[in-house]
């Protein structure tokens, strides 16, 4: 009986031994991962490392600069594809980037560069990112990851200086705020905004064309293994921006060289880096003589005039006008410019397929509004109309668009100013101190922060260096005080003054003047004013052509523009006098008076402040105000004024003899 038992009770053991071993070598499956549970749009950024860089600042941890390593990850969990995905990161350390993998900056600007304020990345050089239905899953072809190189300030490890914000930018999605998942990761699943109503678009394959201020169009129009034509497309959008002598540039992201152009050029025409580097290797038998251009930042600038029926160098619509570009409310014939480029490519993109444009696009021009400029995205392919209008018209092998808008960068200074004058006050607001930035080292010392002296009204045509004894005198005459230092000047190239010239029952009038104090001239001219509660009544300008815009879309027209009539767009630059050993340099001038009826605008308070403009603009560019306006406390009679005008004269021309 025992010897049965033994076997009994050894099997009983066994099956109970058994599913504890296999749950012993079995452990529970680890939990999913959190992007499992998003139906979206997937974003990660994870602090890696990091450490101190010199120099080594014990006495000022908050200036110490860390490398730190970090990784973005965008996981598309969308059933459509997610095109030209842009990320926001809200970095807040004073960050400043050296690299990042597969992404660039979306603003135009290149690595290595600062992003203390955050920066929004755009993917590259693959900017689409496929669903999992159409991929079986793939995550190569689903997510991408960003490698995340640079320093940041005042955080030190262990501590991890993460950003305060990650989010998705494209249109139509909502991101909530994002998750800490410990100290070193943030999460966030981005969902599509029900509310969000996509553009109509010719094919689903591309994305459609937006709009902004300034848009450029990269077009491939031919293309061989390996080089390709493209033209490029500049169109102003913007009904007070405008570029005199526009400058375009971009990054080549893949070595590629400029080998030769129509309707443009570039500034600098210089084939060492081809000659001594790669593309030399590679194109051994090519003749370098005859390319343009090998730098991987190149600067392109348009042709003059007289190119423009230029076989070699011109033919092209819209090209070679000098680098102007106007708002098209001025002449949309002149709202655009074009110009073609030869672009040769290197391995591995040796494939008349394989076509990426260059990235970190920027342009600027001449006393003109500063754009910031987004990554090219693909459109759907332009089309060009057959020059003779006999044959169907062709389409591009492949386009992007770039899209710019007017910003104001921070820091940065007007590149125009204004000063205010009224019937009823004899002295001249002058624009403020440093309006458009003081150079340093200024002798004799100046102050930046004292004001503005008052003048009279004949100093508005001296140059600020020839004003000083004017300014005294007046000071001294009407008791104003003097500081010392002496405020420093304007600094602006372009000064404007609105003079209000009349106020009566029925209406006003005022007089603006515009001034270049530049050597060079302003062709086509622009300038335009707001007046939130005077524009209503505008009624005409007398020496220039105006019109009343509505910029605000609210259906009120409160800017009033202005332009040269046909023969008067020619601002001049500032010139000698008559004798120069003796006065002072003349500046261009031009000026007109402009009327107002006050049927439209009853209640208005012209000397009050309803007179005078809220903002004014010279060639796109926002011009600096002055902070105060006349006031009528030290309105004289008008006998009087002309002897204080000739006390002035008098003053000024016994310090001169002296």
């Amino acid at each position: 009986m025992a010897t049965t038992t033994i076997p009994i009770l050894l099997s009983l053991f066994l099956l109970i031994l058994g599913p504890a071993r296999a749950q012993t070598r079995n452990p529970s499956a680890p939990p999913p991962p959190p992007s499992d549970a998003c139906n979206g749009v997937f974003l990660s950024y994870s602090y890696s490392t990091g450490k101190i860089v010199p120099p080594i600042l014990k006495s000022d941890p908050d200036r110490q600069g860390y490398r730190f390593e970090s990784t973005l990850t965008v996981l598309n969990n969308d059933l459509e594809e997610l095109k030209s995905w842009q990320v926001w990161v809200g970095f807040q350390h004073d960050e400043y980037l050296v690299s990042a993998s597969n992404a660039v900056l979306a603003d135009g600007n290149s690595f290595p560069g600062s992003v203390g304020n955050g920066s929004v990345f755009s993917g590259y050089p693959n900017p689409d990112l496929k669903t999992g239905v159409e991929t079986a899953g793939d995550l190569t072809q689903m997510s991408v990851q960003v490698q995340l190189v640079g320093t940041q300030f005042g955080v030190a490890p262990p501590d991890a200086p993460m950003p305060a914000n990650i989010s998705l930018v494209n249109e139509g999605w909502i991101c909530p705020k994002p998750s800490l998942q410990g100290n070193s990761t943030m999460e966030v699943c981005c969902t599509r905004d029900p509310k969000f109503k996509a553009n109509e678009t010719l094919d689903e394959e591309f994305l459609p064309r937006r709009s902004g201020d300034l848009t450029i169009m990269y077009d491939v129009s031919r293309t061989y293994e390996s080089n390709y034509w493209a033209q490029v497309t500049i169109e102003n959008h913007n009904p007070l921006g405008r570029l005199d002598n526009w400058q375009l540039s971009w990054d080549w992201m893949e070595d590629e060289f400029i080998f030769a152009m129509k309707g443009a050029y570039p500034s600098v025409v210089d084939t060492s880096d081809c000659v001594f580097g790669k593309q030399g290797q590679y194109y051994q038998s090519l003749d370098f003589s005859n390319a343009l251009n090998c730098e991987r930042r190149p600067t392109l600038i348009d042709l003059p005039l007289a190119k423009t029926n230029d076989t070699a160098l011109g033919m092209v619509p819209f090209c070679c006008r000098n680098g102007t570009i106007l708002p098209p409310e001025m002449d949309p014939s002149k709202s655009k410019s074009a110009f073609q480029i030869n672009v040769f490519k290197m391995p591995p993109n040796l494939n008349r397929s394989r076509l990426t444009p260059p990235q970190n696009w920027g342009i600027k021009g001449r006393l003109n509004p500063d754009y910031k400029c987004g990554a090219p995205v693909r459109v759907s392919p332009s089309q060009f109309p057959d020059p003779a209008a006999l044959l169907p018209g062709t389409a591009a092998v492949a386009s992007w668009q770039v899209v710019c808008n007017i910003t104001q960068p921070k820091g940065a200074s007007p590149r125009c100013c204004v000063s205010f004058s009224a019937y009823y006050n004899e002295s001249i607001i002058p624009c403020p101190t440093c309006a458009c930035g003081c150079s340093g080292g200024a002798a004799p010392a100046c102050s930046n922060t004292a004001p503005a002296l008052f003048l009279p009204s004949q100093a508005l045509l001296v140059p600020f260096e020839n004003r000083t004894l004017l300014a005294k005198a007046w000071a001294n005459i009407h008791h104003f005080p003097v500081p010392n230092p002496l405020p420093c000047g304007d600094g602006c190239g372009v000064s404007l003054n609105w003079h209000l010239f009349t106020d009566y029952r029925g209406g006003w009038s005022a007089r603006i003047t515009i001034f270049n104090w530049d050597d060079f001239p302003f062709v086509d001219w622009f300038a335009a004013v707001e007046l939130n509660k005077g524009a209503p009544g505008f009624e005409a300008v007398y020496s220039f052509n105006g019109t009343a815009l509505d910029l605000d879309g609210d259906g009120v027209n409160n800017t009033i523009f202005m332009q040269g009539l046909e023969g008067l767009n020619y601002l001049v630059g500032e010139s000698d006098a008559a004798n120069p050993k003796k006065d002072p340099r003349i500046p261009g001038k031009q000026q007109s008076v402009i009327s107002f009826t006050k049927k439209l605008t009853p209640g208005i308070n012209v000397p009050a402040g309803d007179g005078f403009p809220s903002k004014v603009y010279f060639n796109g560019e926002e011009c600096a105000l002055p902070k105060v306006l006349p006031t009528s406390d030290a309105a004289r009679s008008g006998s009087s004024g002309v002897l204080m005008s000739v006390m002035v004269a008098l003053a000024v021309f016994v310090s001169l003899r002296r």
